[in-house]
């Protein structure tokens, strides 16, 4: 077993045992992605995609497996995967720069 699988199957074995105190919870989660990640004007692979960026850009590393491995089972190549990773990284350096340049700046008058 992989690293990436290792930690994917751990986040699964825990939230089971967060399922035993708080089944509805659990439950509620897992009906609501459920949903929100069925094919609709968007589909399925594009939005693997956007929620791997999502994982990278908050530095989630569980997702960023999770996510990966999702968007490969949703037919995304290893290019397409790649691209995410590089507009995530400037959706990061642009949420940086912005900040600087608007509250920074602000912050030095």
């Amino acid at each position: 077993m992989t690293v990436m699988n290792e930690k994917v199957h751990a986040y699964k074995d825990q939230i089971s045992h967060l399922e035993e105190k708080l089944p509805e919870v659990v439950h509620a989660y897992h009906r609501f992605t459920g949903e929100c990640f069925q094919a609709g004007s968007l589909d399925a692979k594009t939005k693997q995609l956007i929620a791997l960026g999502i994982g990278l850009f908050a530095n989630n590393e569980v997702c960023t497996f999770y996510h990966v491995d999702e968007a490969r089972s949703k037919g995304a190549s290893d290019q397409e995967i790649m691209e995410t990773i590089a507009v995530a990284a400037a959706v990061g350096g642009g949420h940086a720069l912005s900040q600087g340049v608007t509250r920074v700046q602000n912050a030095l008058q």
